[in-house]
């Protein structure tokens, strides 16, 4: 058990039965009146981000989470299959518990988040930077860009599509952020 007094930004707390995160909290002391925190929370099931005021004291019930290394092996219609880095335990997710499945390439490093009491995999993290190489793309044309935007889009060796710049060219390999799903640099 923990209080207001123990909030910090990513402890993860149990509050109406579900499990948040506390992505940022606010002692507010009024003049008059009680002291309350002001939090936004973020659910670990959906993702959703919600506002909430607790009073100042209150007692919330705290849940230990893990980041856990894994490595991506396949992906086959029973779901996507990973093994432990260290102990090489192999487990199985579905789709809906994993962030930007499209990005996933065999061999990749992902982490997944786990609540350590029950052993339940909240979500599956990719790194911040993904390096994928362009399977195909249509020319740039040479002096191209009087157009609004000098992007078009890049078909990536996973199958998913993004918007890159004109120089890019089919075969070669490029850095995305896999958090925002835009294309970063050129890797050499």
């Amino acid at each position: 058990m923990a209080t207001t007094a123990d909030f910090r930004n990513g402890l993860c707390i149990e509050y109406n039965g579900k499990l948040y995160s506390i992505v940022q909290f606010q002692h507010v002391k009024p003049g008059k009146g009680a002291a309350f925190v002001r939090t936004k929370l973020k659910n670990l099931e959906t993702g959703k981000v919600i506002e909430n005021t607790f009073n100042a004291g209150v007692k919330i019930n705290t849940v230990r989470i893990e980041r856990r290394p894994y490595q991506f092996l396949y992906k086959d219609d029973m779901g996507y299959h990973l093994m432990h880095q260290e102990t090489f335990d192999q487990i199985m997710l579905n789709e809906a518990q994993i962030e930007n499945s499209d990005l996933f390439k065999e061999g990749q490093y992902v982490e997944l988040v786990v609540e350590a009491e029950n052993e339940t995999v909240l979500s599956c993290e990719l790194p911040p930077f993904v390096e994928l190489e362009v399977t195909y793309t249509e020319p740039g044309l040479k002096g191209d860009t009087a157009s609004s935007s000098s992007l078009k889009q890049a078909t990536l060796e996973t199958g998913t599509t993004i918007n890159v710049p004109l120089f890019i060219e089919i075969g070669e390999k490029i850095r995305i952020d896999s958090r925002t799903r835009e294309y970063s640099e050129r890797v050499k």
